[in-house]
């Protein structure tokens, strides 16, 4: 079984910035890819930014240049520094993990989710 806990999240004002954690605990042998998703109201829940182990990174084109993933393979925590922040980008954000619980077993694990609304 594989925990995932986040924080950061808040109010926060237009053009201002917020970094989200999210850590992995529980059974885990490697982690592959750590991602954040965010669902706002009424829409599907999209993938914001991705990470993968070997260094690969990719965002949806609505953050790009504005947020930025990063990982601590160490402590199994992946990070969310997000920048210039727009009302568009008020939703609750999710971090998402997967990859091996032992050499066969494999896993994937979402987060609780932490709100993140960007208003004046």
């Amino acid at each position: 079984q594989v925990q995932l806990v986040e924080s950061g999240g808040g109010l926060v004002q237009p053009g201002g910035s917020l970094r989200l954690s999210c850590t992995a605990s529980g059974r885990i042998f490697s982690i592959r890819d750590m991602d954040w998703y965010r669902q706002a109201p009424g829409n599907q829940r999209e993938l914001v930014a991705h990470s993968r182990s070997a260094g690969v990174t990719n965002y949806t084109e609505s953050v790009k240049g504005r947020f930025t993933i990063s990982r601590d393979d160490a402590k199994n925590t992946v990070y969310l520094q997000m920048n210039s922040l727009k009302p568009e980008d008020t939703a609750v954000y999710y971090c998402h993990a997967a990859g091996r619980s032992g050499l066969i077993s494999t896993f994937e694990a979402w987060g609780q989710g932490t709100q993140v609304t960007v208003s004046s």
